[in-house]
């Protein structure tokens, strides 16, 4: 039996599906020459095609879409978690980057296959829905594409929208095109939202208002980020006792205020140590000449280099090694925050007992930070000078810097508690 879907298809979606067949051979040549750069093998080139490189296992197959690495490991521990109480189902989870492909492959759940997903045009869709046969759909955070969701639903998956979250930005956009929005948004069965901001935009936008539950911040449910327990002891031994505190996930223009901040600082603790993690490990060598031209002394993972004594910047440029970095020290400013990109999740160094010092520009996470500030487990700064006096006053109490710390782990565990909420809400409205 077909379900009502809140909205009748208009001439904008059509026109969307006649672009999207047009530009679908040069949207294959981009996205295949960066999956060549990455030596991802052609057999899997081809998933976004929708020629799957895996059997469709027998049974029921619940499968979740998520854009890139955060959102592709905050459903990982849903997905475990839903396996412990779906012991039946398999699981097919889909993300259109590399490095999400690498990190989902080292952290796979029990009966979960990855792969990555379609391009949004008629051939990969109907290619993907013909071999998969998914039970149901669970789409993370805005991943909003208009030819996976309406050919999903004809072909009677349940799906859902986990996680929602809508910047201002998209609303507006969203907003000018009220009957595609609403028809769009009539596709998902359910959306749990982040927090009531969103749950009032879906509304306001033309989803049917009765699918619009409260959620929570899937973040805050995945489990702790791996530690290398050998690599961290070696790199205890080489820091011994010296201070240190870890700049992670840093964009360009981020770094100069963090070696501005690290020089301050050394005039009052001369032997601290800069962890500093770029959120893109490819721009070490960019970043490294920063740290040159900046006059420090700096040893860098790539390359294998040891922290010695005079070492006054580490430079992790590695992927998958953040939460061996945040086990080292739990004094961490998180960047994407002095500049207007939204931040990142708090929650990784929080699970690791680390308090977070964060920019203003926090937007993605503006909830999840607003909370953890006002609890105590995180400060907010808006330049060198903040940055500066943050850090100086928790290497310089550690009465005050533990109790922040215990405070940002609390807020997490908090939200942990809701992760059986959400699959009991998901299997019952997906039918699951």
């Amino acid at each position: 039996m077909s379900r009502p879907n809140g909205g009748k298809a208009t001439l904008l979606y059509y026109a969307y599906r006649a672009i999207s067949a047009v530009l679908a051979p040069f949207a294959w040549y981009s996205v295949a020459r960066k999956l060549r750069r990455a030596h991802v093998p052609v057999e899997r080139q081809h998933e976004r095609l929708g020629v799957a490189s895996q059997s469709r296992p027998a049974g029921q197959l619940i499968w979740f879409h998520a854009a890139s690495v955060g959102e592709s490991l905050s459903v990982l521990s849903l997905i475990t978690r839903m396996g412990e109480r779906l012991p039946q189902a398999q699981f097919l989870i889909t993300s259109g980057t590399p490095t999400s492909a690498a990190l989902i492959a080292k952290r796979l759940p029990p009966r979960t296959i990855h792969q990555y997903p379609p391009l949004d045009a008629n051939g990969p869709v109907n290619r993907f829905y013909h071999h998969w046969r998914p039970n149901a759909g669970i789409f993370v955070e805005s991943e909003l594409w208009p030819q996976m969701l309406v050919k999903g639903r004809k072909a009677g998956v349940h799906l859902a929208l986990l996680n929602a979250r809508l910047s201002d930005k998209s609303v507006r956009g969203w907003q000018r095109f009220p009957d595609t929005a609403q028809f769009i948004l009539g596709q998902f069965d359910l959306f749990l939202t982040q927090n009531q901001k969103t749950a009032n935009n879906l509304r306001a936008m033309g989803a049917v208002p009765e699918r619009v539950k409260p959620g929570t911040n899937l973040k805050a449910l995945s489990g702790p980020l791996p530690v290398d327990e050998v690599l961290c002891a070696r790199m205890r031994k080489s820091i011994g006792d010296r201070p240190v505190w870890v700049a992670s996930s840093t964009h360009p223009g981020e770094e100069e205020v963090v070696l501005q901040t690290h020089r301050a600082l050394l005039k009052r603790h001369p032997d601290l140590l800069l962890l500093l993690i770029p959120r893109h490990p490819d721009r070490g060598q960019d970043v490294q000449q920063l740290i040159a031209n900046s006059g420090f002394t700096c040893a860098r993972r790539s390359m294998q280099e040891d922290i010695s004594p005079e070492t006054e910047v580490y430079l992790a440029d590695t992927l998958g090694e953040t939460g061996t970095w945040y086990a080292l020290c739990p004094l961490v400013f998180l960047g994407g925050s002095l500049q207007d990109i939204g931040g990142h999740n708090p929650f990784e160094p929080a699970q690791a007992g680390a308090a977070v010092i964060t920019g203003p520009g926090f937007f993605n996470f503006a909830e999840t930070f607003d909370a953890m500030i006002a609890a105590g487990g995180a400060v907010e700064v808006r330049d060198a000078v903040d940055l500066t006096a943050a850090v100086d006053k928790w290497l310089g109490n550690q009465s005050n810097f533990e109790a922040a710390c215990t405070a940002a782990r609390s807020y997490v565990n908090t939200q942990q508690t809701a992760l059986d909420s959400v699959i009991d809400t998901l299997c019952e409205e997906l039918k699951l």
